[in-house]
């Protein structure tokens, strides 16, 4: 394709370390959504013996545990769970996800995106310790928390972090590398499940998340880099400059991407650095200067007019990181309010359209239709949607973010539509073509633009509180996926679950068409809303 051959000058090798180092944050959020499917009956004594008593069953659910003569009390092989309890050890994940989803634009903004990916990824590599070692429901819970955090604090941070390290003219493309991570840790999740639901197996596929975990935070701290763009808007800007540089190579032209930070070009951050250096040089030379001995000041001197200097446009930045907009803030100004909902509207949209309901308990549901094969159906379906996200990556930069999103939400609609008479009507065929058609719309746009629009529809100063709002009610809606819909799925009947979805595809197909914006080839959030160039109102 075209637009790849175009990429070859803008990739380097570093470029790419620092870009797949940051995704395998996203990768442990798909990880751990999808780590308990495959493993569920394993994992709460579903196969366990038929010969284990009534009375040892009653005393296994009061401790929390089913005893194994073949395992040690240490580790048992499996943990008893009703579907409520299974319900919210899985949904608990989305909790944590929800507080570090909270938690994640504050630091990123406050620290930089680099410290705050290495905090992340500290929680996700602590959580798995808890689940891998699980004697009982609690320590399970807690592990499962503490790597929602870790997975929560990512999704904010690393899109952001991507969307500002990217080529200029291939934000699109990279961002979808956010939920490309996503989909890889699906896959890998399902695979090892295939293999690993058995026995104590299941305990490695848990402590598989730490070890991704562990891989990154080493990749961080030994060839890391911060955002050049968080550099510069922190009055840091040959700090700036040189990883840009480090980025895009010694032989590119990065003043465009420099005239961005409110500078001129490259030379001028050299220029700028110099003459601060300099001045501070004459003031450590001339400690007096500008005074009479007695104390009083040079009134000739103070009346000359001062040359202005570039030195300002890098001081900007500094004013600039002072005005960060904070999370309440975006929703007090008009100039952002309606970020926000857009934001947070395409977030909603992207779990109440029920694609986790395939991640997270696919092989459940299609366990009666599908017999053995529905855990290789959910490997199929993990992979499929890995390609056609990869695959159509470069679609939003070339069709548009909105038209990308309302062909994946149409798409999702019409399948949820055919899933549900599938899986009503026993028509095994339907229901596989429904699943896989439906994981590829997604794939379409509806699973990697949501992660792009934050840092597009709003200014630098807004970027981390817009992500975060949009992460939490993300990670809301994920909750209410995850814990609701065995119930209503089982209350409702099998399979007509699917009708509300396919509802939600309509109600959220009208307000993207109506409400969101198109970003592409836009140069920043005032273009985008049609505002004029320094508004600030404030209602």
């Amino acid at each position: 394709m075209a637009i790849f051959k175009d990429l070859s000058h803008d990739l380097t090798p570093y470029f790419m370390y620092v870009l797949l180092t940051a995704t395998l944050g996203p990768l442990l959020f798909g990880y751990h959504l999808a780590e308990l499917n495959a493993p569920q009956q394993v994992i709460t004594c579903g196969q366990e013996s038929a010969s284990v008593s009534a009375v040892s069953r009653l005393h296994a659910a009061f401790r929390g545990t089913t005893h194994s003569a073949a395992v040690s009390d240490a580790l048992p092989q499996c943990i008893y769970m009703s579907s409520t309890q299974f319900g919210l050890v899985s949904s608990i994940f989305t909790l944590g996800g929800l507080l570090g989803a909270l938690c994640g634009g504050t630091v990123t903004t406050k620290y930089g995106r680099l410290r705050a990916m290495i905090l992340a990824s500290a929680f996700a590599a602590i959580g798995p310790v808890f689940e891998a070692l699980a004697m009982n429901i609690g320590v399970f819970t807690v592990g499962r928390l503490l790597s929602g955090l870790g997975a929560g604090a990512a999704t904010v941070i690393v899109p952001i972090y991507i969307s500002e390290i990217a080529p200029p003219k291939h934000k699109g493309l990279f961002g979808s590398f956010t939920q490309i991570g996503v989909n890889v840790g699906i896959l890998i999740a399902q695979i090892l499940g295939l293999f690993l639901s058995k026995g104590q197996l299941w305990r490695i596929i848990l402590a598989a998340g730490g070890a991704i975990a562990l891989l990154q935070t080493a990749g961080l701290l030994l060839g890391g880099l911060e955002s050049p763009k968080w550099l510069a808007d922190n009055g840091k800007p040959n700090q700036a400059k040189r990883a840009i540089r480090k980025l895009r190579g010694h032989d590119a032209n990065i003043d465009e991407e420099v005239m961005g930070w409110g500078l001129e070009s490259a030379q001028d951050l050299d220029d700028e650095e110099q003459s601060l250096l300099s001045g501070q040089d004459r003031m450590h030379e001339h400690p007096t200067e500008g005074t009479e001995h007695d104390g009083q000041p040079d009134i000739g001197q103070a009346e000359q007019p001062q040359p202005k200097s570039k030195l300002g446009r890098a001081e900007q930045g500094i004013e600039n990181f002072t005005k960060t907009i904070g999370f309440l803030s975006v929703l007090r100004s008009s100039d952002y309010r309606p970020a926000v909902i857009a934001v947070v509207g395409v977030m909603v949209a992207q779990q109440l359209c029920g694609i986790n309901s395939i991640v997270m308990y696919g092989v459940s549901l299609l366990s009666d239709l599908l017999q053995a094969n529905s855990a290789l159906l959910n490997v199929a379906v993990a992979a499929l949607n890995l390609i056609v996200t990869f695959s159509a990556a470069p679609l939003s930069d070339k069709l548009g973010r909105k038209p990308c999103l309302l062909l994946s939400i149409a798409g999702m609609g019409i399948n949820s539509i055919l899933l549900a008479v599938g899986i009503m009507k026993d028509i095994a065929p339907l229901s596989v073509v429904a699943v896989l058609l439906f994981v590829a719309s997604f794939g379409l746009g509806l699973g990697p633009v949501p992660f792009i629009l934050s840092s597009e529809l709003v200014g630098a100063e807004a970027v981390g509180a817009t992500q975060s709002w949009g992460l939490a009610a993300n990670w809301i809606s994920t909750f209410v996926v995850a814990q609701f819909f065995p119930l209503v799925n089982e209350k409702l009947g099998k399979g007509q679950v699917y009708f509300i979805f396919a509802a939600f595809a309509l109600l959220f197909g009208a307000f993207t068409a109506w409400y969101v914006p198109e970003t592409k080839g836009k140069k920043d959030a005032d273009e985008v809303w049609g505002r004029k160039k320094g508004s600030d109102s404030q209602d």
